[in-house]
């Protein structure tokens, strides 16, 4: 909402945010704190559950009868599915994964994103909405207005729903290790690991350190661990305390999601690797070697403080 708004006072022009959900419309107010202008609130049953069909018309009418000049949409799991879907029913172009937005002379909406060793910008001068994803944790929160003014109004849910899509049933699943995004200490692995038993051990590294297990994209590739756990452009932005990366070579796609870090380390057995330039401190071993030394050390380090305690 901070960075809508910032964009919207270079325009000259409001920020409005659209709040979709059942039950919600009592978290309008923390939009108009955010910095919002005015909020368009649907709070309708048809909203318990996920209805994505439901979710893009809704939204699609708002845009139609409001023709903003960009429209912005969070990259979680559900803004990846409906945001393309909205994109196309209003003919327009969507950048996804952004890690930054800025208004280039002409006023037109630069989406930059890492690509070819840099960032890329990317524009879309003739189709309005401009359109674009962020992941959470790219910009910073706003500082909250604590007398927030600005308008809320209700808006139907739409009815232009085909109904090919129905949600028959939820299977909450609950997390076996830390959440990332919430995470002090993250440890995460990349392709360096080798093999199915590299990767073991450095999932044995997180739970010695109590720490979220995350990855690179090459973990995902190899079934190594859940695309849920992928780190960066295309995964999740995290701003641990201490981030260990184990294997990871330093491509950009994955540090810009740990930009936010305090203290950043890699282990990896190429001296010469670019994520040695990118971190606080450096190791350079095997770590299919290095990490049961490690975490034997982490552990009798841990039972010294027990004994002590």
């Amino acid at each position: 909402m901070g960075k809508a708004r910032s964009l919207a006072d270079q325009l000259g022009t409001r920020a409005e945010a659209v709040l979709l959900g059942s039950g919600t419309a009592p978290a309008s107010l923390s939009l108009l704190s955010a910095g919002a202008h005015r909020v368009y609130v649907c709070d309708d049953p048809a909203f318990a559950v996920y209805d994505p069909e439901c979710l893009v018309a809704t939204l699609v009418g708002l845009a139609k009868a409001h023709a903003p000049e960009i429209l912005l949409l969070g990259s979680t799991a559900m803004g990846r599915e409906v945001a393309p879907l909205v994109a196309a029913c209003l003919q327009t172009g969507l950048t996804a994964h952004c890690i930054d937005l800025s208004l280039n002379d002409q006023n037109i909406l630069e989406q930059k994103i890492p690509a070819y060793g840099g960032l890329l910008s990317i524009i879309c001068p003739e189709r309005r909405p401009q359109m674009a994803t962020v992941a959470k944790g790219v910009f910073a929160a706003p500082d909250l207005a604590p007398s927030p003014s600005g308008e809320i109004i209700a808006v139907p849910v739409s009815q232009d729903v085909s109904g090919r899509v129905k949600t028959l049933e939820v299977v909450r699943a609950e997390p076996d290790t830390v959440p990332l995004d919430t995470a002090a200490t993250i440890v995460a692995g990349g392709a360096g690991a080798g093999d199915a038993g590299g990767w073991r051990q450095i999932a044995a590294l997180a739970k010695a350190l109590n720490a979220a297990l995350g990855c690179t994209r090459p973990a995902v590739d190899e079934g190594w661990a859940p695309l849920d756990t992928m780190i960066g452009q295309s995964g999740c932005m995290v701003s641990p305390a201490l981030y260990i990366g184990v294997g990871v070579s330093g491509e950009q796609q994955h540090m810009v999601g740990i930009t936010q870090a305090k203290v950043m380390v890699a282990i990896n057995n190429d001296k010469h690797s670019p994520v040695f330039n990118q971190v606080d401190f450096g190791i350079v071993e095997d770590c299919r070697q290095f990490l049961p030394v490690l975490i034997e050390k982490i552990k009798n380090r841990q039972a010294t403080r027990m004994t002590c305690g």
